[in-house]
């Protein structure tokens, strides 16, 4: 499994939090019996007070299977999803530089 990190923005007049049916649909959608049932791991998820911005992070078998476990979210703003290592794996490998090609 490799790790990531989903970072997911939207406007404020957007905040699927607000919303009666959206906040609690993407709330199930976050639960840890969902997640991996798309093959997705939550190791971790916040959001940032007052910037509508949701990070988590993930261990899934590839990126495209984040991203599509993310699409909830992109309907109300944007999504990103980026590689990412533990800090031990970036010191076992004596830096932040990818040893992927």
């Amino acid at each position: 499994m490799a790790l990531f990190i989903a970072c997911h923005q939207h406007q404020a007049d957007r905040c699927p939090a607000s919303d009666a049916q959206m906040g609690p649909m993407l709330l199930q959608h976050l639960s840890a019996e969902n997640a991996s049932g798309q093959g997705v791991t939550i190791q971790a998820e916040a959001v940032v007070n007052d910037a509508h911005t949701l990070y988590l992070i993930v261990e899934a078998d590839s990126r495209d299977r984040v991203e599509d476990f993310m699409a909830p979210f992109a309907q109300v703003g944007s999504v990103e999803v980026l590689p990412a290592s533990s800090c031990e794996a970036v010191i076992g490998r004596g830096g932040c530089a990818s040893t992927a090609a």
